[in-house]
């Protein structure tokens, strides 16, 4: 595997787990992480992940921002993966 692709597996990974966390603890009532941060990590690959996760987790599906900017991401993440 190319140096790319790994960092595009692991970004999309932290970005997915990120999002799950931050859902938790916004049912726990508990510190959360901040939209710009995932924003940033998709930004920089991990859009896929936060898509995903997105839909899994039911979490920020009504933002109009994640809603918008994410698919801008992705295909942003896919034409630099090219």
């Amino acid at each position: 595997m190319t140096v790319k692709i790994i960092y595009f597996i692991i970004i999309n990974i932290l970005s997915f787990t990120l999002m799950g966390i931050d859902k938790y603890k916004a049912i726990s009532n508990k510190w959360r992480i901040s939209e710009y941060s995932l924003f940033a990590l998709s930004l920089l690959g991990g859009s896929i992940g936060t898509l995903v996760a997105m839909y899994t987790f039911h979490h920020k599906t009504k933002k109009q921002s994640f809603r918008i900017l994410i698919p801008i991401f992705l295909i942003i993440n896919l034409i630099l993966m090219l």
